[in-house]
């Protein structure tokens, strides 16, 4: 009998031990306040030379030395822990961790505004999409991810889109019929493939290289730097530049993690995160031509698109605005577009 009263004894001391312990994105010393350090778990997809991972091993050391260690940052590039976007953001919602740097393409599943940034040949160039993401637009949406249980930080760049295959030259829509087309996975982008005539559809990034080896796609889209740094030159033979898309990322954190942080640490954050934004969007363009350079080298062909060219793709791609006006909003449109001018 007293073997058992002890064993029951233990047992209740180990249930109360395990209630008692912090969660696993933040621990305590017993002294509260300052006492309290936070671990921020931080996964993404891009492999380690991307410029989101060298711009996020800085975000890293300036928060972990000027938190004087009550912050702590786990990276975890490549894939790792998940192999799509969707699978990420839905991570950090659930709060299994605490950051993530997706596409923006994939934010759309969560929140459908996001699609106004997805639209086709919607920015001219950078310096536009800097206007529109970084001003009261980008702003607002960032503001409306909480709802989900989202912190959008900043907006990050992948650079724009361009189009690769294994058929030939892409120069014109008809070009691209019947060409078996990954695609982000995002209607919206599947829904622009389609207008240009191929036979797209959704698929994840981390097993992509292996589908288009083996055959089940023939073409792809994805920014210069990804096209490097995932070797996609191995397994696509043709890149069209066709700068269709402006790629956006976003340096996602979840909403009670943030709001949980001191207020001097959220200050932090932010701050860190602007660095973040600046060095990785340079990086990001010296990547572009560096990258360009290297992918010719290994073997690509690479063909840009005339103004004329990339106008019949704009005008084949004008059904795709109609069917989404009402979803995202004629307004969020317009905004966008005026970033433009």
């Amino acid at each position: 009998m007293k073997k058992l009263t002890g064993l029951i004894l233990l047992m209740l001391v180990l249930i109360l031990a395990a209630c008692g312990r912090p969660d696993s994105g933040s621990s305590s010393d017993g002294e509260g306040g300052e006492g309290e350090t936070y671990t921020i778990r931080l996964a993404h997809l891009v492999p380690e030379e991307q410029s989101s991972h060298v711009a996020a091993v800085d975000f890293k050391e300036k928060l972990e030395a000027e938190s004087d260690g009550r912050l702590k940052v786990e990276l975890y590039p490549n894939g790792q822990l998940y192999g799509s976007d969707r699978e990420a953001i839905e991570a950090v919602q659930l709060g299994n961790i605490e950051m993530t740097i997706p596409a923006v393409a994939a934010m759309a599943s969560f929140n459908e505004k996001f699609q106004v940034f997805d639209l086709p040949f919607l920015f001219n160039n950078n310096e536009a999409a800097y206007k529109a993401l970084d001003g009261d637009l980008g702003q607002e949406l960032m503001a409306d991810l909480e709802s989900n249980g989202l912190k959008g930080l900043v907006f990050g760049e992948n650079g724009f889109r361009h189009v690769s295959n294994n058929e030939g030259p892409i120069e014109k829509p008809e070009d691209m019929e019947g060409l078996k087309m990954r695609t982000l996975e995002s209607p919206l982008h599947t829904d622009t493939f389609n207008a240009f005539g191929a036979n797209a559809s959704p698929f994840a990034f981390g097993e992509l290289y292996t589908a288009l080896q083996q055959g089940t796609y023939d073409a792809m889209d994805c920014p210069i730097s990804l096209y490097y740094t995932n070797k996609f030159y191995e397994v696509q033979d043709y890149l069209t530049l066709t700068g269709h898309v402006y790629a956006a990322t976003s340096l996602l954190m979840n909403d009670d993690f943030y709001n949980d942080l001191p207020e001097d640490l959220q200050e932090l954050l932010m701050e860190a995160s602007e660095e973040f934004r600046t060095q990785q969007r340079e990086l990001a363009q010296q990547q572009d031509t560096e990258f360009m350079d290297q992918l010719e080298a290994e073997g690509m062909q690479i063909n840009d698109l005339t103004d004329e060219q990339r106008d019949a793709f704009r005008e084949a791609a004008a059904p795709v605005y109609e069917k989404y006006e009402g979803q995202i909003g004629a307004d969020l449109i317009d905004r966008a577009l005026e970033a433009n001018n």
